[in-house]
């Protein structure tokens, strides 16, 4: 036999051999996270900061898919992703958060691990350098599931958690929102009560003034099976002091449940409360056995019929992903032990 058709042959075995083997892995690895939906558009998004919001994604996504590539859990691949983004001004959540009204980022995040299922979660904390670090030790060091301002910033110190001064997550862009936030009176505000709050926007930590609703998130699935979620936020410019949205909630911006599913989601958070988006979507695969696909349409069209817009992105334990959106478009990015590894912003572009 001629040494070119062994070349062949054995091409060709190789090939045969790896995709045996990857149908016959059950558990595939998978990364899914977002970096915030919205007013995400070609035509007011600069070259330069593009490839900015590409290359944040796909650092996140590197920074979690290496925990779970080398055997790691679910649970620390969400908390590497997140706190990745937490890291990047470019998004509002840690660093470069958005500001309230008074000047200040309040900073919510929350995790799931889908076994068992445990949770924890704190919001308004305004000197924790990664919030998402701190929920994890909610869930992992105490008896309960939410700790919020003082209290969650006490039990910090007493885990040891390095406090920052509060400047360290002001950029010069978010001072800037601010300042055109308070500037546009309360007719900007999101649902204006008799009381008038002060005029908030939705946005990302880009500074493009695109308009976006800012939370960064992810969901995994490890070689163990098990599913975990993680959302961080600073929420809204120029929000009410105390105001919390839907990332620190468990249900609404955040769930995880090995039964179903895994979700984190990023909009407006208000309506994610009144609609429990996460959990909707869990729901729906459990009790009703939709896909992930059809449970996360169904969802994201409720919430739109309602008034809200944002997106979720959503995995199961079979590997399965869904990223939904009713905004313009939604920074996200996937990448599974299958060969899949993609990053997009618009509407219409893959992932």
């Amino acid at each position: 036999m001629s040494r070119p058709r062994v070349l062949v042959i054995l091409a060709v075995m190789a090939v045969t051999l790896l995709a045996r083997a990857a149908a016959a892995d059950p558990r595939p690895i998978v990364l899914v996270i977002h970096g915030g939906a919205g007013v995400i558009e070609r035509a007011r998004m600069t070259a330069p900061k593009e490839a900015a919001f590409r290359a944040g994604l796909e650092a996140a996504l590197a920074a979690g898919y290496a925990v779970l590539e080398q055997g790691g859990s679910s649970l620390d691949a969400v908390t590497a992703a997140v706190r990745t983004m937490e890291d990047d001004p470019q998004f509002n959540a840690g660093r470069g958060a958005v500001l309230n009204h008074e000047g200040d980022a309040e900073l919510d995040a929350a995790i799931m691990d889908g076994n068992g299922p445990h949770a924890g979660a704190v919001a308004g904390v305004r000197h924790v350098k990664n919030p998402i670090e701190l929920a994890r030790l909610v869930m992992e060091k105490s008896p309960h599931v939410l700790l919020v301002g003082d209290g969650a910033e006490e039990f910090a110190l007493g885990q040891g958690v390095v406090l920052v001064p509060r400047s360290y997550f002001r950029t010069a862009a978010r001072e800037r929102e601010l300042e055109e936030a308070r500037a546009a009176g309360p007719e900007r505000a999101t649902s204006p009560p008799v009381t008038s709050p002060p005029a908030t926007r939705h946005v990302t930590g880009t500074g493009t003034g695109q308009g976006s609703m800012g939370t960064v998130g992810a969901v995994a699935l490890d070689r163990a099976g098990n599913l975990a979620a993680a959302t961080s936020t600073g929420g809204l410019t120029n929000k009410m002091h105390g105001r919390v949205g839907d990332s620190p909630l468990i249900g609404a911006g955040t769930f995880a449940d090995n039964e179903s599913c895994a979700v984190s989601g990023t909009g407006q958070g208000e309506y994610f409360i009144r609609e429990v988006v996460a959990h909707d979507v869990c729901a729906r695969l459990r009790y009703r056995h939709l896909t992930l696909a059809a449970a996360v349409d169904e969802v994201i069209r409720k919430l739109q019929r309602s008034g809200g817009e944002g997106g979720v992105i959503a995995l199961d334990r079979a590997g399965n992903v869904a990223l939904d959106f009713n905004s313009a478009g939604m920074y996200r990015g996937v990448r599974d032990s299958r060969g899949r590894h993609e990053v997009g912003m618009y509407r219409g572009e893959k992932p």
